[in-house]
């Protein structure tokens, strides 16, 4: 390895090691299981994973669609960069009545052999990894010709495409290479990054109702102490007061012109689709 690819290896670590701490902060499995929960099952169904499926879950998190899928009886292995979420599967599973088997993995280099799965799917995961080509390349490659892959993703459009807009001139400025999430629930960017190495593609627009808390105050102190890239973006700004001030009425200001008598509607993309 010569030095540029060693930097350029070394750059990727940091990188990764930044995405799961940012993954392990706040309280991830509270959003997944309190705001969204219904989204994990609609997408097993989507896939109709049934008994004996091989099933990998990409970027798993705390098992909100693995889980599901393992209550249908598929073998289920849930894979995620940040194994801080797996206590909390195991206990969700176990409660539950299933085992699956929970691995640390990278979206963008995954540790399974080609054509080891019969369905690959992703719930509003594997959208966070930087370099989308990547991820694409690999959900292909570990699912055998003739699975399902599927993918539920936010669109740039709706509530969380939306709420990164407003964090954008907050936050510091993406690695190189990297694209932003939402982009995964654009159509025409889902089509490019599989290509013609995937037939019978299906892709919806649907949304979900999001009515945790009572109005934008309370909402936006949610995503402050439980989301992620929310606290990421306010630690980026901690040392700068007016620009916390500035993000806190940007955030309130978002919140209170999309919010609906104390609900908010987010919009996903639903993608399925078959491997040549």
């Amino acid at each position: 390895m010569n030095t540029t690819e060693s930097d350029a290896a070394d750059a990727d670590r940091a990188l990764k090691i930044k995405h799961r701490a940012l993954w392990a902060s706040g309280d991830y499995v509270a959003v997944a299981t309190e705001l969204i929960p219904e989204l994990g099952p609609e997408l097993v169904r989507a896939c109709r994973v049934g008994a004996g499926d091989r099933v990998l879950d990409v970027a798993a998190g705390a098992g909100n669609a693995a889980i599901p899928a393992a209550r249908a009886g598929a073998t289920v292995t849930a894979a995620d960069l940040t194994p801080e979420l797996f206590a909390a599967g195991r206990a969700r599973a176990a409660a539950q009545g299933v085992e699956l088997d929970w691995q640390e993995a990278d979206a963008e280099a995954l540790p399974f052999e080609d054509d080891a799965f019969d369905i690959v799917m992703s719930c509003v995961g594997v959208m966070f990894a930087p370099r989308h080509q990547r991820s694409a390349d690999e959900l292909v490659r570990v699912c055998r010709p003739g699975g399902t892959i599927g993918l539920i993703n936010w669109t740039p459009t709706g509530f969380i495409g939306q709420l990164f807009a407003t964090m954008k001139p907050f936050a510091p400025p993406p690695p190189p290479g990297a694209s932003p999430a939402p982009l995964w629930g654009d159509d025409a960017h889902v089509t490019d990054l599989f290509g013609d190495r995937v037939a019978d593609v299906s892709m919806r627009r649907r949304t979900v109702v999001l009515d945790r808390c009572s109005g934008p105050l309370e909402f936006r102190e949610y995503w402050k102490r439980n989301y992620g890239p929310t606290i990421a973006v306010y630690a980026y700004n901690a040392d700068k007061p007016e620009q916390v001030a500035a993000l806190d009425d940007a955030f309130l200001d978002f919140l209170a012109s999309t919010q609906d008598d104390g609900r908010w509607e987010a919009e996903y993309l639903l993608v399925t689709a078959t491997r040549r």
